[in-house]
């Protein structure tokens, strides 16, 4: 298929689910401002549009781009000694997951990702239900390095590493206020980390970058409602109520 056909079909798929793509790439702002349990909603609404693996290429700019809005924002606030210790394993597990990458059959990256979710999704639900199973983990380099290769494998397979470094930065007992901040700036280094292994698998192309044009402006959208309301609702029940749906279509991945 030549080059001006690619970026015709990607842009009719993307009209075809604009709103879908819309709520996603909105939810990606929201996340970026605090509300974890959003993390997991665009990876399963944009796997179910463009598919799994296609998928990975599509979301990772417009991750950056949210990532950028909240350092700008928040980024000040960042505790720079998590962000550092943690940098090494998780680059370590992005190789991990380049190399499965190459490995995984295009037939069985559906129900892959769908089982991260479903495991992302638990983990999460079992931090906010008991918090202090996490508190109680010590500052060890075992642990740090085991969250942050686990990190990099599931950032670099599904872009849902978001609750994993949540369960890090909960354990570290990090104030609201670092947490996004410290989140933003891992996150940044580590998907423009990511880049030239997206690049070699063909994930970002130039008719995936026409729909990240299109999108991106609604990350910033998001960004800003999730900053205005972040104090005003509970965050607790939100991210129940989309880890639930997160899990139900996880388990719609795994059984399909």
């Amino acid at each position: 298929m030549e080059p001006d056909q690619l970026v015709r079909t990607m842009r009719e798929i993307a009209i075809d689910n604009g709103l879908l793509l819309a709520i996603a790439a909105f939810g990606i702002g929201i996340t970026k401002s605090g509300f974890s349990g959003v993390s997991l909603v665009h990876v399963l609404i944009f796997a179910h549009v463009f598919g799994a693996r296609t998928s990975t290429g599509i979301v990772l700019p417009m991750l950056i781009a949210g990532d950028t809005m909240a350092m700008f924002m928040y980024g000040k606030h960042a505790n720079w000694t998590y962000i550092l210790r943690m940098m090494p394993p998780a680059i370590v597990g992005v190789v991990v997951g380049w190399l499965m990458m190459h490995r995984i059959e295009e037939s069985a990256y559906r129900p892959l990702i769908g089982g991260i979710i479903l495991v992302l999704a638990t983990m999460q639900i079992l931090r906010m239900v008991r918090e202090s199973w996490w508190t109680e983990v010590p500052h060890a380099n075992w642990f740090a390095w085991c969250m942050g290769i686990l990190v990099g494998i599931t950032t670099m397979l599904a872009n849902a590493a978001g609750p994993v470094f949540g369960l890090f930065l909960l354990a570290i007992g990090l104030p609201k206020q670092e947490f996004v901040a410290t989140a933003a700036w891992f996150f940044l280094l580590l998907n423009l980390a990511k880049i030239p292994f997206s690049l070699n698998l063909g994930l970002i192309r130039g008719d995936t970058l026409v729909v990240n044009l299109l999108l991106v402006p609604l990350n910033l959208a998001g960004l800003m409602a999730g900053r205005m309301i972040v104090h005003r609702i509970p965050q607790r029940a939100v991210d129940f109520v989309i880890l639930a749906f997160s899990a139900v279509a996880a388990i719609q991945m795994l059984v399909r």
